[in-house]
Protein backbone atom coordinates (compact mmCIF):
# COMPACT_ATOMS: atom_id res chain seq x y z
CA UNK A 1 0.00 0.00 0.00
CA UNK A 2 0.99 3.33 -1.04
CA UNK A 3 0.81 6.97 0.55
CA UNK A 4 1.76 10.35 0.47
CA UNK A 5 3.11 12.46 3.15
CA UNK A 6 5.03 15.55 3.85
CA UNK A 7 8.82 15.03 4.53
CA UNK A 8 11.25 16.75 6.51
CA UNK A 9 11.73 19.26 3.98
CA UNK A 10 8.13 19.91 3.70
CA UNK A 11 7.93 17.68 0.13
CA UNK A 12 5.37 15.48 -0.49
CA UNK A 13 7.12 11.85 -0.37
CA UNK A 14 6.05 8.35 -1.31
CA UNK A 15 5.58 6.08 1.63
CA UNK A 16 4.87 2.27 1.28
CA UNK A 17 3.47 0.06 3.86
CA UNK A 18 4.45 -3.78 3.99
CA UNK A 19 2.69 -6.28 6.52
CA UNK A 20 5.80 -8.62 7.94
CA UNK A 21 3.21 -10.47 9.79
CA UNK A 22 -0.55 -9.67 11.43
CA UNK A 23 -3.06 -11.93 13.54
CA UNK A 24 -6.21 -10.95 14.12
CA UNK A 25 -8.98 -11.68 17.20
CA UNK A 26 -12.60 -11.35 16.00
CA UNK A 27 -15.04 -10.02 18.87
CA UNK A 28 -18.67 -9.04 19.06
CA UNK A 29 -21.05 -9.26 16.09
CA UNK A 30 -18.71 -8.24 13.27
CA UNK A 31 -15.31 -6.80 14.76
CA UNK A 32 -11.75 -7.80 14.97
CA UNK A 33 -8.41 -6.40 16.35
CA UNK A 34 -5.61 -6.98 14.52
CA UNK A 35 -1.75 -6.57 15.72
CA UNK A 36 0.74 -6.84 12.96
CA UNK A 37 4.26 -5.61 12.61
CA UNK A 38 4.98 -3.52 9.45
CA UNK A 39 7.55 -1.69 7.25
CA UNK A 40 7.30 1.78 6.04
CA UNK A 41 9.71 2.54 3.21
CA UNK A 42 10.51 6.19 1.81
CA UNK A 43 13.51 7.78 -0.23
CA UNK A 44 15.07 8.71 3.57
CA UNK A 45 15.19 4.58 4.91
CA UNK A 46 12.64 2.38 6.32
CA UNK A 47 11.21 1.80 9.72
CA UNK A 48 9.84 -0.76 11.54
CA UNK A 49 6.79 -0.69 14.12
CA UNK A 50 3.90 -2.39 14.90
CA UNK A 51 0.07 -1.88 14.41
CA UNK A 52 -2.74 -1.85 16.52
CA UNK A 53 -6.08 -1.99 14.38
CA UNK A 54 -9.76 -2.17 14.87
CA UNK A 55 -11.85 -3.40 12.24
CA UNK A 56 -15.22 -4.91 11.64
CA UNK A 57 -16.37 -7.55 8.38
CA UNK A 58 -18.56 -6.34 6.10
CA UNK A 59 -21.66 -8.28 4.74
CA UNK A 60 -19.75 -9.61 1.83
CA UNK A 61 -16.88 -10.62 4.08
CA UNK A 62 -14.80 -8.16 3.16
CA UNK A 63 -12.57 -6.24 6.13
CA UNK A 64 -12.55 -2.35 6.99
CA UNK A 65 -10.45 -0.46 9.44
CA UNK A 66 -11.76 1.65 11.60
CA UNK A 67 -9.04 2.87 13.80
CA UNK A 68 -5.36 2.12 14.29
CA UNK A 69 -2.29 3.25 16.69
CA UNK A 70 1.04 2.95 15.83
CA UNK A 71 4.03 2.20 18.65
CA UNK A 72 7.68 1.78 18.02
CA UNK A 73 9.82 -1.13 17.53
CA UNK A 74 11.32 -0.25 20.88
CA UNK A 75 11.32 -3.24 23.57
CA UNK A 76 10.78 -0.38 26.59
CA UNK A 77 8.02 0.77 24.65
CA UNK A 78 6.40 -2.30 24.04
CA UNK A 79 7.14 -3.71 27.46
CA UNK A 80 5.42 -0.55 28.95
CA UNK A 81 2.49 -0.53 26.36
CA UNK A 82 2.06 -4.61 27.41
CA UNK A 83 2.34 -3.75 30.86
CA UNK A 84 -0.27 -1.45 31.10
CA UNK A 85 -2.73 -3.11 29.22
CA UNK A 86 -2.23 -6.12 30.89
CA UNK A 87 -2.70 -4.52 34.41
CA UNK A 88 -5.45 -2.52 33.76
Amino acid sequence: MEEEYEGQAGKKQRVEFETISAEKKPFGKNNFIEVARKKAKTEEGTNEFISVSRGYYLPDGSERFKRSITIPDDAAIKEFVAEKIKSM
